[in-house]
């Protein structure tokens, strides 16, 4: 999969896939809401991140596509209706079409047959938070989806990266204040050596 720096990518093992008869419908959660998962352990040190339930009040979805592992045909599409995209209770719930062509047919079976059951999804974040007692980022607003993706391996590559180009901020300013902390301890130092405060 080619990684574009500007889209941030996730799919994490909660993203099954349900079949819907045999009319090649196929349904899954793209991602739930308020449910933190494991973003990524660094150091020993382990991220977390959630979504927000009104994340997506302001987003931009206006043609999300269906793909696999983000890249090649596309599958089903929100534009012709071969696509829905669906805000309830558990999260963004994806239910697509796959009837189309033979390719998309073939994706259904890959399905089907248990080779492909987990789903991602590709977008950019509008506004998030940080919480430093749990190493949590809550995602507040989506700004917009790009695609929702039938993903070969849970835990693909492309996951961690993304979500290390965040974490990287995070774990620089953490380290920034540190060593203004020790700096101002230094200084304090320094002048109570030399004969107290002033």
């Amino acid at each position: 999969m080619a990684i574009r720096t500007d889209r941030e990518y996730r799919n994490v093992e909660l993203r099954e896939f349900e079949l819907k008869d045999n009319d090649y419908i196929v349904e899954g959660y793209a991602t739930t809401f308020d449910d933190p998962y494991l973003l990524l352990e660094f150091d020993g040190v382990k991220y977390y991140e959630q979504i927000s339930k009104n994340a997506f009040d302001e987003a931009d979805m206006s043609d999300v596509i269906f793909l696999y592992d983000h890249e090649g045909m596309v599958f089903a599409r929100l534009s012709n209706e071969t696509l829905k995209l669906e805000l309830d209770e558990r999260g963004l719930k994806v239910t697509a079409d796959l009837s189309s062509t033979t390719q998309s047919r073939e994706m259904y079976e890959a399905i089907k047959t248990g080779l492909v059951t987990k789903m991602s999804w590709a977008f950019t974040v509008r506004e998030d938070a940080w919480d430093d007692a749990t190493n949590t980022r809550t995602i507040l607003k989506v700004k917009k989806v790009y695609d929702v993706s039938a993903v070969s391996i849970p835990a693909n590559p492309d996951t961690s990266i993304s979500a290390r180009s965040y974490v990287d901020g995070v774990i620089s300013r953490r380290e920034a204040e540190r060593l203004q902390r020790q700096k101002e301890i230094n200084k304090i130092k320094i002048k109570l050596k030399l004969g107290g405060l002033s």
